[in-house]
């Protein structure tokens, strides 16, 4: 008897251990809220830029892609040193910061470091900048989908078929980094084809830049690469997800590449149904429209 009960104490151990184990299992999230309140986005936008400068950030573009909404994307030294010794890590270099007022108070969030360190398979986990974020602006909950952990972020795709992150679209070809970067950064500044440059961040130590860039459809026939469109079927809940936003392009050697969408996007809303309202289906023409639109403005 007494060596029955001392195997049900020492199951219900490991029992206790293993659930333990799982509890402790961090389920990651794509943002997380700050703050909300009384405000105006503009103070509220000021307010943030000014405690990001504080903490050490530094702020390399805002963009407004709609009314009552304002992004603010910063890095730092952590975060392009971690970009530099991972590969692609340049989609990681940046944090994106949004400011959205919805109904009467204001809301401040920011992607999850943590996440993007997993979903874009980043050496560091960039814990010190989530921390860093938290500081600086605050940390009442990360949300955006029921979360996953980090083993599964790092091989995370929508569903079976559908790209992973290192499955990017090959956008251009150019004879040298130099070229690439610089002929980029021009075709982004002219605003051609309604994609126009938010910011541009160079990964020290490696011939590799990201950009982020602004889409906006000028016709009805365009709408499905235009950032406000996709934004209002599917950032739909209480708490906005602002900061998904803008999308980036990266120069990484001689080659101009962003994620596919059915990948980028995903990572941002991977809850989101499949069919029905607010779902991908009503965006089902948006990835093929964001390749397109960026490989036509960044080619040769």
């Amino acid at each position: 008897m007494g060596k029955m009960i001392l195997k049900g104490i020492l199951l219900a151990a490991t029992i206790f251990g293993m659930n333990a184990a799982m509890a402790e299992e961090a389920i990651l999230k794509p943002f997380v809220l700050a703050s909300k309140g009384a405000g105006t986005v503009a103070e509220k936008t000021e307010q943030t830029k000014a405690a990001l400068t504080a903490a050490g950030f530094t702020v390399v573009g805002d963009y407004s892609p709609y009314a009552d909404a304002e992004i603010v994307i910063v890095t730092n030294d952590e975060l392009k040193k971690n970009a530099a010794e991972s590969e692609h890590g340049g989609f990681g270099a940046i944090q994106r910061v949004s400011i959205t007022k919805v109904k009467d108070e204001v809301q401040v969030s920011y992607t999850n470091p943590v996440y993007m360190a997993n979903v874009y398979r980043m050496k560091g986990d960039l814990s010190n900048v989530s921390a860093a974020l938290a500081k600086a602006l605050g940390r009442v909950e990360e949300f955006g989908a029921k979360g996953m952990t980090a083993e599964k972020a790092r091989r995370y795709h929508y569903m079976f078929g559908m790209e992973y992150f290192n499955e990017p679209s090959l956008l251009a070809e150019y004879a040298s980094y130099e070229e690439a970067a610089k002929a980029v950064d021009e075709k982004l500044t002219t605003n051609k084809n309604g994609v126009t440059k938010v910011y541009r961040v160079d990964v020290p130590g490696k011939q590799e830049s990201v950009f982020g860039v602004a889409m906006k459809g000028a016709t009805e026939n365009e709408k499905y690469m235009d950032d406000k469109f996709i934004m209002s079927e599917i950032d739909f809940h209480d708490i906005k997800s602002t900061a998904h936003l803008p999308y980036e392009v990266l120069v990484s050697g001689n080659k101009v590449y962003a994620l596919y969408a059915r990948f980028r996007i995903a990572i941002d809303f991977p809850d989101l149904s499949m069919m029905g309202k607010n779902s991908f289906m009503n965006i089902m023409k948006s990835p093929d429209a964001i390749r397109d639109v960026l490989q036509k403005t960044v080619q040769k």
